[in-house]
């Protein structure tokens, strides 16, 4: 494997399918400064942002979409690969694990390593160091990737045992996303059989919100005095980030914000892993459209991050994806062209677009046109109108148009590209494994 002098040139600048740098020099500046930065400090803090799906060529796609590099884009530090213990191709689950405990395990798998032995999380490491923590997400907030730093169940699928494990187990401080049934009784529309975690956590000192008007009017929380918080923003999943709009749902941003307003209150520091689940969703759905709003909503995530790291001097920002999904290329079978800017009038996913289709689908040009700003040509309209799945047609055509690519509706073993911002940032330099991510980190805060 090609460790960090090896791979000094991915760093600074060298473009590998979209994921290197438009500014060589500024990024050997920005490089060399992180280095210097409290270089014989523990790190204090690490927020660590997960990008569920996101590859190299999500990265570069998105670049086309902005019309200018990404907040990360100047703080690529290296690619890692991404298998999990029994499958070339992971899940999110294996990946979580492996991004939170350093362990391979088998896909479905959380907190475990394949013999069924639960592994410490880098959560888990930071609370026994006397720091607090949080996790945000825009799936259900027990989803496989959160759920890996601070649950252990074998599987995935078992959300309310996760809840559970948050709740009465876990020491995490700051919980957000969606996810409500999973914390809720039967008796309540929940899907627990009999528990109320969401009252037990409000004993336990949560403060609970339901809305973004309530995340907003939250009062400071102070985890250095026990406070937490518990913000569960929907029943299952939140919507897609342009959906969310017209909901009284939270943006990512905001979470993000939220939770590191009250985590660093922790005079002893704090870990945050904050995902942006749904980029993934679109990938399997191969909407491109979907792909790089929620790509957008994360970047406005990771700048808060950034910029609280800017102000505090003593906090690691990592941007790394679990995999890559969807096999997205720059440039598809029809179009050579990188048009990925033309999505930026979209404001609804394929799935939405087709649910607006009479029975017929004579309306699918006027449908298109509303909420995408794009005018079909007849043979497009004639193929969404004849296809089986109009969702799949309507993604098709419409990535077809922005010249993105797709192989398949699913994860891929692609490498993926990885961010660092702050001290001990030039620890990521190089060519990784997912294993080595969390171990990076734990040096970095040094922690046992």
């Amino acid at each position: 494997m090609f460790k960090k002098a090896g791979l000094i040139a991915l760093s600074t600048g060298i473009v590998l399918s979209g994921a290197g740098l438009s500014n060589v020099d500024a990024a050997n500046k920005n490089a060399s400064a992180q280095g210097k930065q409290n270089s014989n400090k523990a790190v204090e803090n690490v927020i660590y942002m997960i990008p569920d799906g996101f590859g190299a060529n999500h990265a570069a796609n998105y670049r086309i979409f902005k019309g200018e590099d990404a907040v990360w884009d100047q703080h690529i530090k290296g690619m890692y690969t991404t298998y999990s213990a029994n499958k070339d191709i992971t899940d999110s689950a294996a990946a979580g694990t492996a991004m939170a405990a350093g362990v391979k395990t088998n896909n479905g798998v959380i907190g475990l390593d394949p013999e069924g032995n639960k592994v410490k999380t880098i959560l888990e490491a930071s609370e026994e160091a006397g720091k607090s923590s949080g996790l945000v997400a825009t799936s259900t907030i027990t989803h496989a990737t959160p759920a890996s730093f601070a649950s252990h169940v074998e599987s995935r699928n078992n959300e309310t045992e996760i809840a559970r494990q948050y709740i009465q187990e876990s020491g995490v401080d700051v919980l957000l996303g969606g996810g409500k049934n999973n914390f809720l009784p039967a008796s309540e529309g929940g899907k627990q059989a009999e528990l109320n975690l969401v009252e037990e956590a409000q004993e336990k000192g949560f403060e609970f919100v339901e809305t973004r008007d309530q995340l907003e009017n939250v009062e400071d929380v102070n985890v250095e005095k026990g406070e937490k918080l518990l913000g569960l923003f929907a029943g299952e999943a939140l919507a897609p980030e342009f959906d969310r709009v017209d909901t009284e749902e939270p943006s990512l941003a905001e979470m993000t914000e939220t939770a590191i307003d009250a985590l660093s209150q922790d005079k002893d520091g704090f870990f945050l892993m904050v995902e942006g689940s749904q980029i993934d969703w679109a990938g399997e759905d191969n909407d491109a459209g979907y792909a790089m709003h929620d790509t957008k909503a994360f970047e406005e995530a990771v700048q808060e991050a950034i910029e609280f790291a800017e102000k505090d001097g003593n906090t690691l920002v990592v941007v790394a994806g679990d995999h890559e999904t969807g096999g997205m290329s720059v440039g598809s079978a029809t179009n050579s062209n990188a048009n990925a800017d033309i999505l930026k009038d979209v404001t609804a996913t394929g799935e939405f677009m087709a649910a607006q289709l009479n029975e017929e689908r004579s309306n699918v040009k006027e449908v298109v046109l509303e909420y995408t700003g794009i005018e079909l040509t007849d043979n497009e309209a004639t193929t969404i109108q004849q296809a089986d799945n109009a969702t799949s047609a309507i993604n098709k055509v419409l990535s077809e148009r922005a010249g993105i690519g797709w192989t398949r509706y699913g994860h891929t073993a692609a490498q993926v590209p990885l961010f660092a911002f702050g001290p001990k940032a030039n620890e990521f330099v190089g060519f990784h494994d997912n294993t080595d991510l969390p171990k990076i980190i734990a040096d970095a805060m040094k922690l046992k």
